[in-house]
């Protein structure tokens, strides 16, 4: 996929502009731009694609973050879909609730991903098969292979129980399963952006319910 110029990707990353957005006011943005310059035909020629490829696949469901309830359904989808996040996931687990959070906010940014869950107890196969032990348990997969795999919150913030939406982007964008950062640090610490309000990183007790085999 042909990188976005920076224009334009500010412009329909920004929070608030997703599939209710109207075209022409986001094309009158970048022509009121006070930079007069050569490449503003091919900048509005991108916007319009860009806006056009957004809604065909929100139209698909991209741009959600959906609960599949058997394990079949989910392995079409992600064998079927180039880019896509599974959380493996209990309801009553406070870290699964976070992450929940965390994904749902980059879902509705994320639109060339799909973002997914499903509940361990109705996904006993994939549980086994995956070896699926301590909860939240994120899969990453590209053209239905699996490319990392996220236990609880390691390897996301600066301590193992805070970590932001960005961190979670950020370790999303390595294993190749989204396009480009979309979210950015207030702070450049521990903020990041979400839905259009800053969310403080999380602190998570031990409890030790993330611990489910």
């Amino acid at each position: 996929m042909a990188e976005l110029d920076p224009k334009v990707a500010r412009i329909v990353d920004r929070p608030g502009h997703g599939d209710d957005s109207d075209e022409d006011a986001l094309i009158a943005e970048l022509e009121d731009d006070s930079e007069l310059d050569a490449f503003r035909e091919q900048r509005l020629q991108q916007l319009h694609a860009e806006f056009s490829r957004a809604k065909e696949m929100r139209a698909t469901e991209h741009g959600t973050y959906a609960e599949i309830k058997d394990e079949k359904t989910l392995m079409d989808i992600t064998t079927s879909t180039k880019l896509c996040v599974v959380h493996f996931f209990k309801s009553d687990f406070n870290r699964c609730r976070i992450m929940d959070g965390r994904l749902e906010s980059l879902a509705l940014r994320h639109y060339d991903t799909r973002f997914l869950r499903i509940n361990v107890e109705n996904a006993p196969f994939l549980v086994t098969k995956l070896k699926v032990q301590v909860l939240p348990c994120v899969l990453a997969f590209v053209d239905g292979i699996s490319v990392d795999r996220i236990v609880g919150f390691e390897g996301l913030g600066r301590s193992a129980d805070t970590f932001t939406t960005r961190d979670l982007e950020a370790r999303l964008l390595r294993a190749n399963v989204l396009v480009r950062a979309k979210i950015a640090n207030e702070d450049g610490s521990q903020y990041a952006q979400t839905s259009g309000k800053a969310m403080k990183a999380t602190k998570v007790e031990d409890d030790d319910d993330d611990d489910w085999d």
